[in-house]
């Protein structure tokens, strides 16, 4: 167990460095409750490393969406944006709509292909790289190179944005 938590911190950092500015939820915070939602006191079992990738993604993506969620209520900020000053510099956070109309989408897309929602998630979610995620996979990595191009394509158009 102690050699997956490595795993899984290393994971959710990666996720959490690509998350928009303003994200409250820390790799410690996320890979502590992932840990505890693969584990449950039990030996999950893994098949091999796809299995266990999987688990992982669909673990985190699930309290990312949370989050999403308990942001997004009014008791909570409701529709406020939170501003940020950096060098001078204001933007506006991202809403956590965007998070939700994406996870909406994969979930259109596991409907449609299983295979490339499971790219997806392990790309986006989990922070594989391409190489990682055509070995667990289990494709070449000129296959995953294309469906991984296919899926963002997919993804942009059932999200209305011109180019991925």
């Amino acid at each position: 167990m102690p050699i997956l938590y490595v795993e899984l911190r290393r994971l959710a950092a990666t996720m959490t460095a690509r998350l928009p500015s303003g994200q409250t939820l820390q790799p410690t915070a996320l890979v502590h409750e992932a840990y505890l939602r693969l584990v449950r006191d039990q030996d999950p079992g893994w098949e091999g490393r796809r299995h266990f990738f999987g688990a992982a993604a669909r673990a985190m993506r699930e309290i990312l969406i949370e989050q999403a969620r308990h942001k997004g209520r009014l008791k909570h900020g409701g529709q406020a944006r939170r501003v940020e000053l950096v060098e001078g510099l204001a933007w506006i956070e991202p809403p956590a709509e965007d998070l939700l109309a994406l996870d909406e989408a994969i979930h259109q897309l596991q409907a449609e292909d299983a295979r490339l929602a499971e790219i997806v998630a392990l790309r986006y979610y989990v922070g594989l790289s391409v190489e990682e995620t055509a070995s667990v996979v289990g494709v070449s990595i000129s296959t995953l190179k294309r469906d991984w191009r296919y899926a963002r394509a997919w993804l942009g158009r059932r999200l209305g944005e011109g180019s991925p």
